[in-house]
């Protein structure tokens, strides 16, 4: 091989490695390097699924709000609205609970997702706050614009979570590559 060429072989080896280990499903079950705590991942994915839960709800409410639906399917949806935030909100705290023992990108993504829910928790409580209190449909607009908050602070935190997870998964199948090649 030619000197260009080998590091060209190299380098398509190892992101086809790489592409091997993002979509197996084995690959994604069991990464994690050193230092990663597995109950900070598993708090990390049950918080990413409640945070996709909240999101559609949140969707859903948005949409409820601007249609004529009775005061009770609103009602009903901000119950669940708020169940989700309460949920993410317990794993938040198992989260910080297990804080010490995770690896630096752990702790960087609860501190990250710390403010986010908090900011989601108090616009839904500001939310049922304001339905609770304002009964007349003038007042609708102002629920539809919380909605909307709560649907953007939701999807700003599945996000967020997401792309932790992500990098998390990332940077355990660059670890798991480094291995083969130091092996070599």
């Amino acid at each position: 091989m030619t000197n260009y060429s080998r590091p060209l072989f190299l380098s398509t080896l190892a992101l086809l490695a790489a592409a091997y280990f993002m979509i197996s499903p084995l690959g994604k079950a069991s990464a994690h390097t050193i230092g990663d705590s597995q109950e900070i991942s598993k708090l990390l994915s049950e918080a990413k699924s409640e945070a996709v839960e909240l999101r559609e709800d949140a969707d859903n409410m948005h949409t409820y709000a601007r249609s004529n639906l009775s005061r009770h399917s609103l009602a009903v949806k901000l119950d669940e609205i708020k169940e989700h935030v309460n949920n993410s909100g317990r794993l938040l705290a198992k989260l910080n609970g297990a804080r010490e023992t995770g690896s630096s990108w752990q702790q960087q993504a609860i501190d990250h997702i710390t403010p986010v829910l908090r900011e989601l928790a108090a616009n839904t409580t500001a939310t049922i706050e304001h339905f609770n209190v304002n009964r007349s449909p003038v007042h609708r607009k102002e629920l539809e614009d919380y909605c909307q908050m709560n649907y953007r602070l939701a999807t700003d935190l599945a996000t967020l979570v997401g792309d932790f997870i992500d990098y998390g998964e990332t940077k355990a199948n660059f670890a798991e590559l480094q291995k083969k090649v130091d092996a070599r």
